[in-house]
């Protein structure tokens, strides 16, 4: 009988790391064949208050060895990757809550999600835009204009701010972050041991004696 303990997905399509581990994570559920729980968070809120800073905010050093790292991982996923692209700063907040109103209408997201994060740290295209938004979601099999509008309701608002709530809660602190079975897997270099816990390679391990 198949394990349908759902894996919990804390992202941010204003993150980088989703987007190097986003069609990896796909795969893995593809794997897997486990169900997932897509919750979108406001990552610079969960930074700050799980007391890191947001990277305007970091030493230099850091800074730096954050843009070699992205560069290793661009060539170990083989994706076209700018480090610092054009729409840097764009509010996530739309595609997020277009994410919550896909899930809500039962649509396959993840097509959505890579079609996002590429458009933003591939292309360089301003993803804050609705209309960017709307095309991509279209591009995607999906009704972009539906999507806008239920991204509107007052439930979604409501969904995208509880999950912010909700992951700082449970003491997430970056994106992506994975939850399975309360087992926290932080970072997309984190799958492979992700995935030895769904096939149960091991045991669950949770840093408590």
């Amino acid at each position: 009988m198949q394990d349908s303990e759902p894996i919990e997905y804390f992202f941010s399509l204003a993150s980088p790391w989703t987007y190097l581990g986003s069609r990896e994570f796909e795969k893995l559920i593809d794997r897997t064949r486990k169900p997932v729980k897509f919750k979108p968070i406001d990552l610079g809120k969960v930074i700050v208050a799980a007391g890191g800073k947001q990277l305007k905010d970091r030493p230099a050093p850091v800074q730096a060895y954050r843009l070699v790292e992205l560069a290793r991982w661009r060539e170990l996923r083989k994706i076209d990757l700018v480090l610092w692209p054009k729409y840097f700063g764009a509010d996530q907040s739309l595609s997020h809550r277009m994410v919550l109103a896909a899930v809500e209408m039962e649509a396959n997201v993840f097509p959505f999600l890579h079609a996002v994060s590429e458009a933003k740290w591939a292309f360089e295209r301003d993803v804050g835009d609705p209309s960017v938004l709307q095309e991509i979601a279209e591009s995607t099999g999906l009704d972009g204009a539906a999507l806008r509008h239920a991204a509107d309701k007052p439930s979604i608002s409501e969904e995208e701010r509880k999950l912010t709530d909700e992951a700082i809660d449970r003491s997430v602190f970056g994106a992506p972050f994975y939850i399975y079975r309360g087992e926290p897997f932080w970072g997309q270099d984190r799958l492979d041991q992700l995935e030895a816990a769904i096939v149960g390679r091991r045991a669950p391990i949770t840093g408590r004696e």
